[in-house]
């Protein structure tokens, strides 16, 4: 599918990113608002593990790539489509990362516990499925992982005060993020 997205930042600025035709991707300036402020709850400069979950066009985990010193990358989907399109996102930035197609749920023990950050962004569709991921993403996280979580404005997440620390809650039209951090 042709898009305006594209990587907002860094080495690879500017690069046209390629997506999914079934793809709903985070747009630019709502992506660029949330680095901005990602730096003040995780420091970019020492090399971090980063999970892009329902990684779409993997448009987070490829403008990782672009800013951050030397990360680690995994992109995850069910999707095969998602897939495809985030390895040719990654062939045209000459990038090397984990790209797995595979249910969320079932790899949180094997992609979780290692991540610094964890950017989620399920099908707005089925809010529950994030619940439900995030509830089970706090079980094997370890204390201090940043967890970027985009989700419909108008929904409302229940019980997380007690796995999680909220600071920050920001939302751009249809979107809502919320920047959690795992006590």
């Amino acid at each position: 599918m042709k898009s305006n997205l594209q990587i907002i930042s860094g080495k690879y600025r500017g690069k046209k990113l390629v997506l999914p035709s079934d793809a709903r991707p985070t747009q630019n300036m709502a992506r660029g608002a949330i680095f901005n402020m990602l730096t003040d709850v995780i420091d970019t400069t020492k090399q971090i593990s980063i999970w892009d979950v329902f990684a779409g066009s993997g448009a987070f985990g490829l403008e990782c790539l672009s800013r951050f010193n030397n990360p680690k990358v995994v992109f995850t989907d069910i999707a095969k489509s998602s897939i495809d399109t985030v390895k040719k996102n990654l062939n045209a930035i000459n990038e090397v990362a984990t790209v797995e197609l595979c249910d969320a749920i079932s790899v949180i023990s094997k992609f979780g516990v290692g991540s610094d950050l964890v950017f989620i962004d399920p099908p707005y569709p089925d809010f529950n499925f994030g619940v439900l991921f995030v509830k089970k993403l706090a079980k094997v996280i370890k204390s201090g992982t940043v967890l970027i979580w985009e989700f419909e404005s108008d929904k409302q997440p229940n019980n997380l005060e007690d796995n999680w620390e909220i600071v920050k809650d920001k939302t751009y039209g249809r979107a809502r993020f919320l920047f959690l951090i795992k006590k």
